[in-house]
């Protein structure tokens, strides 16, 4: 969820306009054509903000809506565009929209919106920095660093990671895990979570002030680091209790899931 944006815009060009301006400050953005594009994107991918033109009518305010009653994306921010219209932006506003822009407008204001509009809802994404047990995370460039050292993760592990350190020493099953950071749990199964937090793991066994710690029969925590017995598994040896008692040998665990 983490600085992504979802463009719903059903002319080619100026979608590629605003996607290309948010990206070129370092936001992910995912792109509709429509709202029934929109709707599978966010089942997938779980959008911190949703910007839409006004004037594609009903199925807008519907789907302003649906973002609101649905748990997963209750806390994703709307913008809304349109024109110039008190009448408009009242009724944008009442159907759950945290913003309207007017148009005209320029780039650097929606982006600018955008962040605002973050802060207000969740101030931990807006910064372009924060510091947490120890790691700095530059969510704009998507980049953890260590003192000096850069520490090198994939996109869905920094995503993990962060989410994880937003919510230290709380401990999230597998399936919460699936759901707040890949978005949609249905396709994927719950050993993926094993094996990107393994990788983690590693990229974190340098580090001295934290740890991704096992609730035995739950699931995971961030917290601060505790003594280590033993350097980490690679990936191909990450053990598994559920796994193991089931009598499933790792050979027979399905590989990692998509990124």
């Amino acid at each position: 969820m983490e600085g992504s944006i979802l463009v719903v815009e059903h002319d080619a060009l100026t979608r590629d306009i605003v996607a290309g301006n948010f990206r070129s400050v370092g936001y992910d953005v995912f792109c509709a054509r429509d709202f029934s594009e929109a709707e599978a994107l966010v089942r997938a991918n779980r959008p911190a903000v949703a910007l839409f033109e006004w004037l594609l009518g009903a199925p807008g305010v519907l789907f302003a809506r649906q973002l609101r009653r649905d748990r997963r994306t209750a806390d994703t921010s709307i913008i809304i565009v349109g024109r110039a219209d008190a009448q408009d932006a009242v009724a944008a506003l009442e159907s759950g929209a945290d913003d309207y822009v007017p148009k005209p407008f320029a780039m650097p204001e929606l982006i600018a919106r955008v962040r605002a509009v973050l802060r207000r809802r969740a101030p931990q994404l807006a910064d372009d920095v924060i510091e947490r047990f120890g790691l700095r995370f530059n969510l704009a460039a998507r980049r953890v660093t260590a003192g000096k050292r850069d520490i090198e993760m994939s996109s869905t592990e920094f995503n993990l990671l962060h989410f994880l350190s937003t919510h230290p020493h709380r401990t999230f099953s597998r399936g919460q895990l699936l759901d707040e950071v890949w978005g949609d749990r249905a396709s994927l199964e719950e050993r993926t979570v094993d094996v990107h937090i393994c990788r983690l793991r590693r990229a974190l066994w340098s580090t001295p002030d934290v740890c991704i710690e096992t609730v035995v029969g739950v699931g995971y925590r961030l917290q601060a680091a505790g003594r280590r017995s033993r350097r980490p598994q690679a990936v191909g040896q990450v053990r598994d209790a559920r796994i193991i008692r089931a009598g499933r040998g790792l050979g027979a665990a399905p590989g990692p899931g998509p990124d």
